[in-house]
């Protein structure tokens, strides 16, 4: 496990625009107001041919509502696992009490620590990074994270400072290398945050009754039985009529990033709700991105019935075109039916990655063309040109209609057992 580097300090005072700068892109939500970030979430960065992990955290409070405080825990959880802290102070606004109190808070766990005076951006602001020798944690490194000033010197400092526990970047296995993607997608407020943090065994995500809780996309590895399985918790997803400007617009731009990197895609539904118009068009989007689904109905023991029922019905009738999409009734916040979901995760990765045989395949296509013969031309052979999805390429004398590709879709799907697996077959027209 590479060396966690933690940022934490109160809100507002740049901590994800520093994270970007050291990871070097846009990886964490940015805006100019408190309390965007909520989640704990770790980037890899290599500096020099180390390798560490830079871990962004929400705003720490000593106070707050319910969701401050669920937020304070979060960051709280990750200085447990920090190499190294970065507690990060806002030179404009100066030193303040939140700051004293959040000082106080990293003594207490005797982890080494920086202190890091943010937006220095010139030199005639460096004067100002002396009013924080108060604190108690040496001397303040000036950095502008906005503007790149102090970013490679502080990347060399850190590397200095992990020293033995740094990893070695030649050394290092990409644990991202045989794992599953996984990504957990829906409308706000359904449960996908409870789900990832049951699937993963801790409370990774921040959780709460206000819909847009999560915004930004959480990746947790996590090792299970059937492999290595990495969870992708993202944001909420609403109509574009009803998402704010800027931060939630961005939010839900890196669910969309995050659906098109996995390998499947959990579509969760509110139970107590039903399949809605919404959730048709994210499982049109899971469609495009070309990778299979699993649907969960969340909140299924708030249900009776006659309720039941009409859920399953509405998932049949709006989301017909996912096909045969295992649907799990589930219970994210007791923990009812989410045994099943790894392995149904599981058996739609082997269909999404299986390969066929050419001869086998090809007395597929004889077999159902005897069944079944073209109107306007015939197959001559076929060959399987990808995984991921399985990619199916026809030789034919002439073009086949909508409904006979649809026909030899659902052939080959029975004939070889591909489940639930998005298929693509491509026409060569000779």
């Amino acid at each position: 496990m590479k060396p966690q580097v933690v940022i934490v300090g109160r809100p507002n005072v740049g901590k994800s625009s520093l994270v970007n700068r050291l990871v070097g892109r846009r990886v964490a939500v940015v805006e100019e107001h408190r309390g965007v970030t909520r989640d704990r979430k770790a980037v890899e960065v290599e500096w020099n041919g180390v390798a560490f992990d830079v871990v962004d955290t929400g705003g720490w409070l000593q106070i707050g509502d319910a969701l401050e405080e669920k937020v304070s825990q979060q960051a709280e959880a990750a200085l447990n696992e920090a190499a190294l802290v970065l507690l990060v102070v806002d030179t404009h606004v100066g030193l303040t009490d939140e700051d004293q109190q959040a000082a106080r808070w990293v003594l207490r766990h005797q982890i080494p620590t920086m202190l890091i005076a943010n937006k220095v951006d010139g030199e005639n602001q460096e004067n100002s990074i002396w009013d924080f020798i108060s604190l108690g944690l040496g001397e303040p490194f000036a950095v502008s994270a906005l503007h790149g000033r102090g970013a490679g010197d502080l990347l060399d400092r850190i590397v200095e400072h992990l020293g033995s526990t740094a990893t070695p970047t030649e050394e290092a296995i990409d644990p991202d290398e045989d794992a599953l993607r996984v990504a957990i997608v829906g409308r706000p407020n359904v449960g996908k945050s409870t789900l990832f943090n049951r699937l993963i065994g801790e409370e990774r995500s921040v959780v709460h009754d206000m819909p847009g809780t999560t915004r930004d996309a959480i990746d947790t590895l996590v090792e299970t039985p059937s492999g290595k399985i990495r969870y992708i918790d993202t944001a909420g997803m609403r109509r574009k009529a009803k998402t704010e400007e800027g931060l939630e617009t961005y939010a839900v731009l890196r669910s969309l990033e995050a659906l098109d990197r996995a390998d499947i895609a959990v579509l969760v539904i509110d139970a107590t709700q039903g399949a809605s118009g919404q959730d048709q068009r994210l499982a049109e989007r899971i469609s495009a991105a070309g990778c299979p689904a699993v649907v969960v109905l969340n909140k299924w023991e708030l249900l009776d019935a006659d309720q039941r029922a009409a859920a399953l019905a509405a998932v049949g009738d709006r989301l017909a075109f996912l096909g045969d999409a295992p649907v799990l009734k589930t219970s994210a916040l007791s923990g009812k039916g989410v045994h099943k979901l790894v392995p149904a995760l599981t058996a739609s990765a082997y269909d999404y990655q299986k390969r066929v045989p050419t001869g086998s395949l090809n007395r597929a296509i004889r077999d159902l063309q005897l069944k079944q013969p073209s109107p306007t031309g015939r197959i001559r052979y076929a060959v399987q040109g990808a995984v991921e999805p399985p990619t199916f390429t026809l030789f034919c004398s002439g073009r086949l209609s909508a409904t006979y590709l649809r026909y030899v879709e659902r052939s080959l799907r029975e004939r070889f057992e591909l489940g639930s697996t998005p298929i693509k077959i491509r026409v060569r027209v000779d």
